[in-house]
């Protein structure tokens, strides 16, 4: 699997547990922009893995301190999690 896919799944994954977590603090997109005083729209986007290929640290720390979990919880990846994504692509537990 190339990079770029890597990158691909991985900004997937993360956007995926910040809408997860989200959800879980009964939080919208909106409530979480205004925490972190950014738009609704960069909340969408990183939660569907679309923001520019790219998170900057100090933004997934922002969102991580607004949603009070540890930013680890958001990079951190189990088996099966891996798997889920992966398999798609041929490979297992890249």
């Amino acid at each position: 699997m190339g990079a770029e896919i890597s990158k691909q799944i991985i900004f997937k994954q993360v956007g995926a547990k910040i809408a997860y977590y989200r959800t879980l603090r009964d939080m919208k997109q909106e409530a979480l922009a205004n925490k972190i005083s950014v738009s609704k729209s960069v909340i969408s986007k990183i939660e569907r893995g679309q923001y520019n290929n790219n998170i900057g640290l100090g933004i997934l720390l922002d969102i991580a301190w607004a949603l009070n979990i540890e930013v680890s919880k958001l990079l951190t990846f189990d088996a099966e999690e891996k798997q889920m994504w992966w398999e798609p692509y041929g490979e297992e537990n890249s």
